[in-house]
């Protein structure tokens, strides 16, 4: 029976195509959350676009100002684990890049805003072992710990992270220098060993964050690092089943007419909820530009924002910033403006990212940003409104669930259609009152009720009509 109805659905779809009926296949969602962060639903539209949403910047968390962080802190890793927010950073003073007086820190949190120092008592360093260090060596420079998520991880890996550097040499960009990224795993994040003496990673530049985790929709472990292309700072991806042994890099990809700009990290993490969508943060650095005169070193940044759904090929309509530097002249010198790679959740309806600030200053930061939940981008209409059309979509549960807001004198409403694009019978737009408010998990209902059981398993476009409002996500839920 199955097969027939599959079959049957094939040929009213060819029907339709021989037509002039403009057909695309249906896209099964099941009941995940779709972001408006790309035009993946958008099949047309009018009065409406995409919109890049600007985090709101809060207090400042941390100054690293112990003597044995320093200035030149950097490469921040922010892991939600339970009841506990923990801040990993690199401790420096300026030194060169392989010097094994680097060390890792530790700050930890109970609301993910105000951050201490535990005693650990692991590891001298300045002079004292009454710090929050970890771990002490040249990998110190980029070590990137995750919370592995993997339901077949040991108890004593829960923790892992990737950090090492090449060494220097003729081609070390291109990964031609003994060295590379070593794996590391702790079963409480705080006592860490090496898994292998040799490193892991080998092919790459690794001067930078080069991040991993557990990428449970593709049940695999990825890793984001460090490459030069063309002579442009740029990211590759990795895999691995055992997170030992990994695929070779394969170089973001962009689509035609996108920049080749400097990307110093990339600060890639999945969707908290919605992993099968990876959202990165890349730091851009324009190493030619000096703003600040008396700053002995070249180069601005700010922060972009940019997301992908196979983890290779990344979207980015917004080619401004996510954040600018603002009018601090202190972050209008170089390497500023690296968002920490981490997305927790501090509140209802919050989540909140951390960027730091002031590289190479005595009062060097990080600053904790706040975003609204799944608020990175929206459609979004204006008050003149508007509406676009999804592409088919094969509705599954029972409810239509969106996260919106409008203005005071904004609406969204919902016409459901079947695959010619007609209205159906009950779920028109003139059926659907008008939704306005600001929520996160919103029923959609119309005169009939809110119940969509008896579509369920059916090919539907959603119009979407839109004025002085923003959609940031919505779901079919059961």
């Amino acid at each position: 029976m199955t097969s027939i109805r599959r079959l049957s659905q094939v040929t009213f779809f060819l029907l339709l195509a021989s037509r002039g009926f403009p057909v695309a296949p249906p896209v099964d969602i099941g009941s995940r959350w779709e972001l408006f962060v790309d035009g993946f639903l958008v099949d047309r539209q009018e009065g409406v676009g995409l919109r890049l949403h600007e985090p709101v910047k809060r207090e400042v968390v941390l100054v690293t100002d112990q003597p044995w962080e320093g200035p030149t802190c950097a490469y921040f890793s922010a892991i939600q684990d339970g009841g506990k927010v923990r801040l990993y950073y690199r401790g420096s003073t300026g030194g060169l890049d392989h010097s094994v007086d680097q060390v890792t820190c530790m700050a930890e949190s109970d609301d993910g805003i105000r951050f201490t120092r535990p005693k650990l008592d692991l590891i001298e360093a300045g002079g004292t072992r009454a710090n929050n260090v970890v771990w002490r060596g040249v990998e110190s420079h980029n070590f990137a710990p995750f919370l592995d998520q993997n339901p077949a991880a040991k108890p004593e890996e829960r923790y892992k992270a990737l950090g090492g550097l090449k060494q220097p040499g003729k081609n070390w960009t291109q990964g031609a220098t003994p060295g590379g990224l070593y794996a590391f795993a702790s079963a409480d994040g705080i006592h860490w060993r090496k898994l292998r003496d040799d490193p892991v990673i080998t092919k790459g530049a690794f001067d930078s964050q080069n991040l991993a985790f557990w990428d449970a929709v593709r049940g695999r472990y990825a890793c984001y690092s460090r490459i030069f292309s063309n002579k442009i700072r740029a990211i590759q991806s990795s895999a691995s089943a055992d997170f030992l042994t990994w695929t070779e890099g394969v170089p973001n990809r962009y689509a035609e007419g996108v920049p080749a700009e400097h990307f110093y990290t990339s600060a890639t993490v999945p969707c908290p909820t919605a992993p099968h969508l990876l959202l990165a943060f890349p730091k851009r650095f324009v190493p030619a530009r000096k703003k600040v005169a008396e700053h002995k070193e070249m180069g601005v940044s700010d922060a972009v924002f940019m997301s992908s759904r196979d983890g290779v090929q990344w979207d980015r309509p917004f080619l401004e910033a996510w954040v600018r530097p603002g009018p601090d002249p202190k972050n209008w010198t170089d390497r500023n403006n690296m968002t920490a790679c981490g997305i927790v959740e501090t509140g209802t309806g919050e989540w909140s990212l951390y960027i730091s600030e002031h590289y190479r200053h005595a009062d060097h930061r990080l600053r904790r940003l706040t975003v609204r939940k799944q608020g990175f981008a929206s459609m979004h209409a204006d008050a003149g409104g508007g509406s676009f059309v999804t592409r088919p979509l094969r509705l599954t549960g029972k409810r239509l669930v969106l996260n919106y807001s409008t203005s005071a004198a904004g609406s969204v409403q919902i016409e459901l259609q079947d695959e010619r694009g007609q209205p159906i019978p009950g779920f028109a737009l003139a059926d659907m009152p008008e939704l306005y408010g600001d929520e996160f998990e919103a029923a959609c209902s119309w005169k009939g009720g809110s119940d969509l059981g008896p579509l369920a398993g059916k090919v539907v476009r959603l119009r979407i009509a839109m004025r002085d409002a923003d959609l940031y996500a919505l779901r079919f839920a059961d």
